[in-house]
């Protein structure tokens, strides 16, 4: 969609809809106040017969009112204005964006978008507004033979801004929102495929398209030849029962000085899992396409970096493979040696993220990074603990750890720290390797966390786990494309690009 910032009375705006908020207790939002002057009551007369309240869910389409150049006028209900949060919010955008789709308004002026929830300002709530409306029109209907798109989509939002000194805040609001917004596209799109189509071949051939559009990209795929030189023994193991050969897909964005030291975002790129010999149970099995949403992302977000011209360096690295049970597939017992040297007994073979991971951290080392940042779809254990909404966070580096904190906050794509405390390391210990894959059955999501810690000691490292996060299941079943925007505001951050 398209976006632009527009001042000046809502009144005033032609256009086919205007949209406007309504708190509890029937109390007008400050753009809908205007529309009610102009329309010499209008609004709140309507409101005393009892239609809308204000309460969250609550909506009302208006037509042709007096004074008020717009077709229509949509109220959304925003219950009590004190404790207006951003979920609140999202949720409110959502459901004006629906209705604005369901009733063919190709564009509309948006002016939900002056609220300012509790805690933010008007840069976090337009960046969150744009992607919750893409969130909302997005669809994925590529693979269907007849597919469906709506007749009359909703094209462009007009952004209402009431505050005209916010103007350069709002302007990067804008540009940063539609930047991630792409990103976050592409990261769904590569996890809505299916494994037969998205393999690691596939991923590495998106990267090799991103690179060839853009000068400032250079990409390198390994190919396990390569990988088995350089001691890749733990990657190469989870492979070995796959037809398809794994992949380890380098991105090298450099938008910085060229000595500058990197970020580098290493992502699990697994297109498949069904979990090797240790097979998962073959309900809701499909849903392990999403095993490489970590992958997916940061191509997304070197993407965004791509967009927005972002003056930093920064490093994607993908490790790639498929996990099947095979004659030739990893069996529990086995003993792999790393690229580090450090050997690892295989207890369970469904633990294989962390085996590819942890040799794609120790070729980050050649990098010299300034911060190396993983995302996996990891564990099942930090869907239990901490459920859909925000990823598990985990770092020994405390400033790192609010660094993200923040910027997820400020994203709207949350994380929470996890402790990654000594007194878990004890528990992947084995008697016939330097460490297992697996910890036992309690803190499973920690004890993954403390396994990739033993291949981060020469670099400042955090580790989010998007498990619970990267997709939803159910049925609005599809991929999120988090965590795009929180390492994408990580980077902007970093790279003295903010508002």
């Amino acid at each position: 969609m398209d976006y632009a910032i527009q001042t000046g009375n809502p009144a005033d705006q032609r256009t086919p809809c205007v949209v406007v908020g309504v708190f509890d207790q029937r109390r007008l939002s400050p753009a809908a106040m205007l529309l009610d002057e102009a329309s010499h009551g209008h609004l709140s007369q309507t409101l005393k017969r009892g239609d809308l309240e204000g309460a969250p869910g609550d909506s009302l389409m208006l037509y042709d009112v007096p004074g008020v150049k717009a077709e229509r006028v949509l109220l959304i209900g925003c219950g009590k204005q004190a404790e207006l949060s951003y979920t609140s919010y999202r949720k409110a955008m959502a459901q004006a964006v629906g209705l604005l789709q369901a009733g063919h308004a190709t564009e509309a002026l948006f002016c939900l978008s002056e609220l300012e929830p509790k805690g933010g300002d008007a840069y976090q709530t337009l960046l969150q507004t744009i992607t919750t409306a893409e969130e909302k029109v997005y669809r994925f209907d590529r693979l269907k033979s007849q597919a469906k798109p709506p007749k009359r989509p909703l094209r462009r939002l007009g952004l209402y801004l009431s505050n005209v000194k916010a103007a350069d805040s709002a302007r990067a609001a804008v540009a940063h929102g539609q930047a991630i917004a792409h990103g976050m596209n592409l990261a769904r799109d590569l996890g809505n495929l299916p494994g037969n189509i998205c393999t690691p071949g596939y991923l590495a051939d998106q990267a090799r398209e991103l690179a060839k559009r853009h000068k400032t990209v250079e990409v390198q795929v390994l190919e396990e030849a390569e990988m088995e030189k350089l001691g890749m023994g733990a990657l190469l193991s989870v492979s070995r029962g796959s037809r398809q050969p794994a992949k380890l897909i380098v991105l090298e964005y450099r938008g910085g000085k060229p000595k500058a030291k990197p970020v580098v975002l290493v992502g699990k790129g697994l297109t498949f899992d069904a979990g090797g010999i240790s097979i998962k149970p073959s309900e809701a099995m499909d849903e392990m396409k999403y095993d490489m949403c970590g992958g997916a992302s940061v191509l997304g977000t070197l993407a965004t970096c791509i967009a927005l011209d972002l003056p930093l360096n920064v490093v994607g690295v993908v490790p790639s493979s498929e996990n099947l049970p095979d004659g030739a597939a990893n069996k529990p017992g086995d003993v792999v040696t790393s690229m580090s040297g450090q050997t690892i007994e295989i207890l369970n073979t469904d633990a294989e993220g962390r085996l590819i991971l942890c040799d794609a951290l120790t070729y980050a080392e050649r990098f010299e990074p300034e911060t190396v940042i993983d995302i996996a779809t990891l564990t099942g254990a930090c869907v239990v603990a901490l459920g859909s909404f925000p990823s598990g966070l985990m770092t020994a580096d405390d400033a790192l750890a609010d660094e993200l904190l923040q910027v997820g906050e400020r994203s709207g794509d949350r994380a929470w720290r996890l402790p990654l405390w000594d007194d878990y390391q004890e528990l992947l210990d084995s008697n016939f390797a330097d460490m297992a894959n697996i910890g036992g059955r309690y803190g499973g999501a920690i004890t993954a966390g403390c396994f990739l810690a033993r291949y981060t000691k020469k670099f400042t490292w955090a580790h989010l786990d998007i498990a619970g996060t990267a997709w939803k299941t159910g049925k609005e079943k599809g991929a999120t494309g988090r965590p795009v925007p929180l390492l994408t505001q990580f980077l902007i951050g970093r790279s003295g690009s903010g508002r």
